[in-house]
C-alpha cells in the first residue's frame, strides 16, 4: 500500500487533502514547521503523524505530495529525487484525484471557502460527498459520488483541474504579486472555463463573468432579474435572510438562510443553481441550509460577557465591506470595531486607498502591523501609511490591547489572513479577567 508524505501538511489545501486520503483508507503522514496552525487540528484528531521538516523524513516507498509554497530545492524534495521517490505537486495530484467523482470546483476572488462549505453540506444530504475546503477541513467518504473542492486561481494553479462543474463566484483583482491586472485574472478564469465538462455556474451580477466563453452551458445566478436563477423579495432580519428564487422568471421556491449579508445570498444561489441542475429537490436544500454550521474563520463568533468577537479571514477591500455588512445586519444597534491586519506588502500597496475606504464603514478602526508571507518578508511601506489615510485610526500592538476596552457592548471584528488571531486571543484573556 502506498504511504503518502505531505511536505507542508498544515497548508490550507494540503491539510484537507491529507484528511481525505486518510478517511479513504490510505496511509498518510506529513511534515511542516513546528508553529501551531488551526489547520492541523483535524489531522491530530485523526492521529495523522506530523513531523518537523527534515530530509530524513523521506524514505523509499513513499509518494511525496508537495505543497505549492515550497520550492524544488526544499531539502525534503531534493532527498526524494535522490532516492527516486515520486514527487507530485498538490494541484497536480488533486487534478487527477477529482476525476473519480462528479467533481465540483468552486473558484472566485471571494467567497470560495464559504460556498464550498455550504455546497458540500447541502449535496452530502443528497448523496455521499467528499470535500476539500480551504479553511483546512476535508473529508473522504469511501462511497462518495460527488467531490466538492475549493479551486484557487493564484498562479493559475486551478488550470490543473478539469471539473464536471465550475462555480465562479466573481472575478476581482487580487494577488498583485502574481497577476498584472484584472484582465490577467479574467484570462485565467477564461482558460479554466474551457476545461469544464458539464456546466459553469457563474454570478451574473459580475460584469467580468458575463464575458466568459465556454463549450458547456453557462448558468447565471444573482440579484439581477436577467439571471437564470434570480433572488427576489429579499427580507433581512437579525435572525438571517429570506428570499424567493425565480428560475428563468418562474417562481421556484422560497428559502431562508441563517446567514447575513448580500454575499451569503449569492453563495446560496450558487448552491441552489447547481442542485437544481443535478435534480436535488428544494425541500432538501432548505433542510440542509438550516443545519449548516459555517466554515472556520468566516464570521466565527465568540461571545464573552456583553461583547461579541468575530474572527474573519477578510483580507481584501471587497471582503472587508461584506463582513461589515453582515455585522450591521445581525447587530444593527451595536458599535462595530474593526481590527484589521493587512496580509502581504504587495496587496497592501496595491489596495491602500481601497482598504481605507472599506474600513471606513466601521465605527472605530484599529490596524495591526502588516503580515508578510513566506515569499515576501518585507516591503517598502508600513501600517502607518494605511493609518494615515483613515481618520481616527489607531495602530494596535499586543502591548496596547487594553485600548479596545473603551468600547462597551460592541462587535469586535478581527479581520485578516495572517496571525490576527493573536490579537483576539490577547483581548479574550483580558475580557475573561
Amino acid at each position: 500500500m502506498t504511504r503518502y508524505h505531505f511536505t507542508g501538511i498544515k497548508g490550507s489545501g494540503m491539510s484537507p487533502l491529507a484528511q481525505i486520503l486518510f478517511d479513504s483508507g490510505e496511509q498518510v503522514q506529513g511534515s511542516d514547521v513546528d508553529t501551531y496552525y488551526f489547520t492541523e487540528q483535524p489531522l491530530r484528531d485523526r492521529g495523522i503523524e506530523i513531523l518537523t521538516f527534515d530530509e530524513n523524513n523521506i524514505k523509499e516507498g513513499l509518494t511525496v505530495i508537495a505543497g505549492n509554497a515550497f520550492p524544488d530545492d526544499h531539502p525534503e524534495l531534493v532527498r526524494a529525487r535522490e532516492l527516486g521517490v515520486e514527487v507530485i505537486r498538490y494541484h497536480k495530484f488533486l487534478g487527477d484525484y477529482m476525476n473519480r467523482y462528479t467533481s465540483i470546483a468552486i473558484t472566485g476572488a471571494h467567497g470560495k471557502t464559504s460556498t464550498t462549505g455550504l455546497m458540500s453540506h447541502v449535496i452530502d444530504g443528497f448523496m455521499p460527498t467528499s470535500f476539500l475546503i480551504g479553511d483546512g477541513t476535508g473529508a473522504g467518504k469511501p462511497d462518495a459520488s460527488y467531490f466538492v473542492m475549493e479551486a484557487c486561481e493564484y498562479r493559475r494553479h486551478f488550470l490543473a483541474y478539469h471539473p464536471d462543474y465550475a462555480v465562479m463566484t466573481n472575478i476581482d483583482f487580487d494577488h498583485p504579486d502574481y497577476f498584472a491586472n484584472i484582465d490577467d485574472v479574467y484570462n485565467a478564469f477564461q482558460s479554466l472555463a474551457l476545461q469544464v465538462n458539464k456546466a459553469i455556474i457563474a454570478c451574473g451580477d459580475d460584469e467580468q463573468l458575463q464575458k466568459i466563453q465556454a463549450n458547456v452551458p453557462v448558468v447565471y445566478y444573482g440579484f439581477g432579474q436577467e439571471n437564470d436563477f434570480a433572488a427576489r423579495n429579499v427580507v433581512k432580519t437579525t435572525e438571517g435572510t429570506e428570499f424567493e428564487v425565480y428560475v428563468r422568471n418562474e417562481f421556484y421556491s422560497k428559502f431562508f438562510i441563517p446567514l447575513f449579508g448580500d454575499h451569503t445570498v449569492l453563495n446560496s444561489l450558487a448552491v441552489i443553481s447547481l442542485c437544481h441542475y443535478e435534480g436535488i429537490p428544494a425541500n432538501l436544500i432548505q433542510e440542509r441550509f438550516h443545519t449548516y454550521g459555517g466554515v472556520k474563520r468566516r464570521f466565527t463568533e465568540t461571545i464573552i460577557g456583553d461583547e461579541v468577537l468575530v474572527d474573519d479571514y477578510a483580507h481584501h477591500p471587497t471582503e472587508i465591506a461584506a463582513t461589515l455588512q453582515s455585522a450591521r445586519q445581525k447587530y444593527p444597534e451595536r458599535e462595530l470595531v474593526a481590527i484589521f491586519q493587512p496580509h502581504t506588502f504587495t496587496r497592501t500597496k496595491a489596495f491602500l486607498q481601497n482598504f481605507a475606504d472599506s474600513l471606513s464603514g466601521a465605527d472605530a478602526i484599529y490596524l495591526c502591523d502588516i503580515f508578510g508571507s513566506a515569499r515576501e518578508k518585507q516591503g517598502e511601506l508600513s501600517i502607518h501609511d494605511l493609518c494615515n489615510l483613515i481618520e481616527g485610526c489607531e495602530v494596535l500592538q499586543l502591548e496596547t490591547i487594553e485600548h479596545l476596552q473603551k468600547h462597551q457592548h460592541a462587535v469586535f471584528l478581527f479581520m485578516g489572513a495572517g496571525d490576527v488571531h493573536k490579537y483576539q486571543d490577547a483581548f479574550e484573556k483580558l475580557l475573561k479577567k
